[in-house]
């Protein structure tokens, strides 16, 4: 589908400016018609000028979908069209990306489609929930309170993906710091050192000895230890491709001490916002479970999600489903459980987010308070050991003297 610019005059004779989806010229100035408009100047956007706006695209953030969401909402509440929000928001967005999706969309619904059909079009824009919310709001007749249960949840979703990525970006930050500083050690003061030992002759120290014999393998075979890396690397990516191997890795990872945690932590809380707000905007349980279900990769979460489904699906409830699976944490059942037994199944899972959110920030402000003397004692003791290693001969030479 080509993308044509126009010039048009509506009705009251006002000048009008846009983009519109199209295959042809002739279609194109065909929904210019329908939309009333007189053209004047109509011409397909030149091939370079669209792959420099593909060049531009930057990828649609949650904090982007959240705001344009939100911004709908409240148009659409307040009386505005459709099609007027979104000219409106296309303009003031600054995602190119999404100010496209936008502007396509917008030709959609003035051809008299559904906003969920010029959505659709978009699958790496608006993922499967978000369309199954604003499906769910054009049947209910209240889209806009659908979109604004979708604002909050991507807001959320934010949130939570900003305190996961703080809790990773830490640890890799402090691996990445030792290694520089074992790095600068070995090749900036240990060879200085190496060229007096080797002035001075005589036998050193024991301790010497075995360090300097280290730092002789690690100087001679450093290519061959990153290329064991890669090879494990590489290796890993392999494994994660085949069945066996993906549910090896998915139940390693969940298994792990502090990161198993956190996994199952963040899971918890994503399974109890994505089913409250599902819910809240009129879709199906099944539904909105098949949905989650799309929404991770860790095939332990994938196959519990789909015998949840599979108990729903023969007449049992969320709660007995969720237990039979064995793998949701304990509260989460028994608050999933209240929540069917008092009719307020969405209420009940939204508060149950907010509360893992909370123990998901505990948990991370846990694994920054330990990794920092960690940090500290790491490289206090890899100095240590450089200082010893290094001034032991010295001393030694110096009590010889004596």
């Amino acid at each position: 589908m080509k993308s044509y610019t126009y010039v048009a005059r509506d009705t009251g004779g006002l000048r009008r400016e846009g983009v519109l989806a199209a295959n042809s010229t002739h279609e194109a100035l065909e929904t210019l018609h329908q939309r009333e408009l007189t053209p004047v100047l109509i011409q397909e956007t030149l091939r370079k000028d669209r792959e420099e706006h593909r060049s531009r695209r930057r990828r649609v953030r949650s904090a982007d979908l959240g705001a344009m969401c939100w911004q709908l909402s409240t148009m659409l509440q307040g009386g505005m069209s459709i099609t007027s929000a979104l000219s409106i928001i296309a303009e003031d967005t600054e995602n190119l990306q999404l100010r496209q999706t936008l502007q396509e969309a917008r030709a959609k619904v003035s051809e008299g489609r559904l906003l969920s059909e010029g959505l659709s079009r978009f699958p790496r824009v608006f993922n499967r929930l978000a369309l199954a919310m604003i499906v769910a709001g054009e049947t209910s007749g209240d889209l806009g309170q659908a979109l604004r249960l979708l604002a909050e949840y991507y807001d959320g979703r934010d949130r939570l993906s900003k305190k996961i990525h703080s809790a990773i970006a830490y640890p890799i930050f402090v691996l990445i710091l030792i290694t520089l500083v074992i790095i600068g050690i070995m090749t900036l003061i240990v060879p200085r050192f190496q060229t007096i030992f080797k002035q001075l002759g005589g036998d050193l120290p024991g301790f010497t000895q075995t360090f300097m014999s280290l730092y002789e393998v690690l100087r001679h075979h450093i290519l061959y230890l990153a290329a064991a890396v890669v090879l494990i690397v590489v290796w890993g990516v392999l494994l994660s491709r085949t069945l066996a191997g993906r549910r090896l890795l998915s139940r390693l990872v969940l298994r792990l001490p502090l990161l198993g945690k956190l996994c199952t932590e963040s899971f918890a809380a994503t399974f109890s916002r994505t089913i409250a707000s599902l819910l809240e905007a009129g879709v199906p349980i099944l539904e909105a479970l098949e949905i989650l279900r799309g929404m991770t990769t860790n095939d332990v979460v994938v196959r519990a999600i789909a015998r949840v489904k599979q108990h729903v699906t023969g007449g049992s409830n969320v709660a007995l489903g969720m237990s039979a699976a064995g793998f949701f944490p304990t509260m989460l059942v028994k608050m999933t459980q209240v929540g069917e037994e008092s009719g307020s199944l969405p209420a009940i899972l939204r508060k149950t987010s907010e509360y893992y959110e909370r123990r998901l920030t505990a948990t991370i402000d846990t694994l920054t308070g330990l990794l920092e003397p960690i940090m500290i004692v790491t490289i206090g003791t890899v100095v240590l050991v450089v200082v010893i290693a290094l001034y032991l001969p010295i001393f030694t030479i110096s009590d010889a003297a004596r």
